[in-house]
């Protein structure tokens, strides 16, 4: 009674390869601890993503805004570097220009809940930039956006 206590039939080790001269190394990539070490760096940027602080820690106001809505074009207000002010490319007078704004806000059918694009130039004052802005609001309308190219 003989009893072969042997690597099996196949002359394979534990995990089914041999290494040998003829076969070269096992060109394989375990992806295994590939996929661990993924998965831990997933989960670390989940945990750690919402303590993170963009910028100074502000308490902002909350607001009741509305979406900017695209049916009607916004009126273009711009500002160049001289401080002449402009509506729709045309220039005005500080007093032609807020007789402007009120004749707009009675005549167009958003009143003055009409949407305000703001161009300055960007040489232009930040004071004149404000003094525009106080007149915007002076005149009746708040729904005012400051207008910029994408970097």
């Amino acid at each position: 009674m003989a009893m072969s206590l042997g690597q099996g039939g196949s002359g394979r080790g534990r995990r089914g390869r041999r290494f040998s001269s003829q076969a070269g190394l096992i060109s394989e990539i375990n992806m295994t601890p590939f996929i661990d070490v993924m998965l831990v760096l997933l989960i670390i940027f989940m945990v750690s993503a919402p303590l993170l602080v963009n910028g100074v820690p502000l308490d902002l106001p909350k607001t009741s805004a509305e979406a900017i809505k695209g049916e009607t074009e916004p009126l273009t207000v711009s500002v160049d570097k001289q401080g002449r002010l402009a509506i729709k490319q045309e220039y005005y007078t500080q007093e032609q220009f807020i007789a402007k704004l009120r004749a707009l806000g009675t005549t167009q059918p958003e009143g003055f809940k009409q949407r305000i694009v703001v161009m300055g130039d960007k040489q232009a004052s930040y004071d004149t930039i404000l003094e525009l802005l106080a007149l915007l609001q002076k005149t009746g309308f708040s729904n005012v956006a400051l207008a910029s190219l994408p970097k």
